[in-house]
């Protein structure tokens, strides 16, 4: 009785495939009731949970500028959330553009 060998079995996981999708970024001005309010913490924290790259940081007249770059949607959703930000926050305008990413950021910072 011919038995057939025993089939390998890996310990190893596959790793995700990168994404095909196009990376862009935005440069964003955001402006209202957007400092004292923790955007800025919570503007990093969405966009690491989105796996984007770049900065956030307050500006001298009340607003909050960021950079964030990675997968187009990603950076759409981001864009989205400025619109709203955290609660406590009273978003006024919004300005955002896109740009190409500059490729030299490791994580997403709050920057003084």
């Amino acid at each position: 009785m011919a038995t057939s060998p025993p089939q390998k079995r890996s310990n190893t996981q596959t790793k995700p495939k990168e994404s095909d999708e196009p990376e862009i970024a935005i440069l964003g001005l955001v402006r209202g009731r957007v400092q004292g309010v923790g955007f800025r913490f919570e503007a990093r924290s969405v966009a690491k949970s989105l796996n984007l790259r770049g900065w956030v940081m307050n500006l001298p007249d009340g607003g909050v500028e960021t950079w964030a770059e990675g997968p187009q949607s990603a950076v759409h959703r981001y864009r989205q959330w400025l619109e709203k930000g955290p609660p406590g926050a009273k978003v006024d305008h919004i300005d955002a553009s896109e740009r190409a990413p500059r490729g030299d950021f490791s994580g997403f910072t709050i920057e003084f």
